[in-house]
């Protein structure tokens, strides 16, 4: 959402600055300009792209004018709820958690933490590996090859649509300066006009450019950026539950276990260790 706020004002200042230099605000609208390069930029888009990416660049849209979905009480109540997972495993073994993770939806254990239980791909991830776990089929390394396998995937996916919004932003430059050309080969066509009618052709073709850089600098770019930023950190998650249940395969005890998934998260949203101590005291005393 910063990245909103930074357009405004980075906007504001550049249009603030042109009207003091007696420049007329109006004379920046150009719809014949917008149509080219908002055209130019839609066809680009569609022509680059196949349906599943563009599918996945509008869903991830939004996403842009929000924080990320990862904050410090999604991190501790995740830390808290692996930490009860293991308890139960050692108190009661494996077998004791085959109701929570074949219906997750229906488990008194996620109930519990309803910021956990609400993110499918997150509990779909932690019940996946708890079940390889249960049916003992695949070792320590195995399961670790697997998670990174897992995670490299999801990065994949995540960042195509940083990927697509990111190249349109590269390309809108260059559809300003084709915008802009068009212009100069129309005024060029004019050119018995008078001089102040051909003046304001110029200056309408000119509007090209600048929208160009515009749009990609100051809107597109940092779309793009944010996007990236807030999947940086929802992405913490998924590496959080492979430290806990990789430290778990290796022996850690439960508390030993979601120590480890602490320590991977950002400094400014990781719970201190008396913060995730007083949480798993009143884990253990329910």
């Amino acid at each position: 959402m910063t990245w909103l706020i930074g357009v405004i004002v980075g906007l504001g200042c550049a249009l603030a600055g042109y009207v003091i230099h007696g420049g007329h605000i109006l004379v920046l609208w150009q719809p014949t300009e917008v149509l080219s390069i908002g055209g130019l930029g839609i066809g680009y888009m569609i022509a680059s792209n196949s349906p599943r990416n563009l599918k996945a660049t509008f869903a991830a849209m939004p996403r842009a004018f929000k924080t990320p979905k990862a904050n410090k009480r999604k991190f501790l109540d995740l830390l808290c709820l692996m930490f009860e997972i293991l308890q139960k495993v050692r108190r009661d073994g494996l077998m004791s958690l085959e109701a929570d993770i074949e219906e997750p939806e229906a488990s008194a254990l996620f109930e519990k933490y309803p910021s956990i239980k609400e993110d499918h791909h997150l509990v779909e991830f932690i019940c996946d590996y708890l079940r390889m776990m249960l049916a003992g089929a695949l070792n320590n390394v195995q399961i670790e090859a697997l998670m990174e396998q897992e995670l490299e995937v999801h990065h994949e996916e995540s960042h195509k649509p940083i990927e697509v919004i990111g190249n349109l932003a590269d390309a809108f430059p260059a559809f300003g300066i084709v915008a802009a050309v068009m212009g100069v080969v129309h005024v060029m066509g004019s050119i018995g006009l008078p001089p102040a009618e051909l003046g304001k052709m110029i200056g309408a073709a000119l509007v090209g450019t600048f929208l160009g850089i515009l749009l990609s600098y100051s809107i597109t770019s940092p779309i793009s950026k944010a996007l990236a930023q807030n999947e940086e950190v929802d992405g913490k998650v998924y590496n959080c539950v492979k430290a806990i249940l990789l430290a778990s395969l290796n022996g850690f005890p439960p508390q030993g276990a979601v120590e480890f998934g602490r320590k991977v998260l950002f400094s400014d949203m990781r719970p201190s260790f008396k913060e995730l101590d007083e949480e798993t005291k009143n884990v253990k005393g329910k």
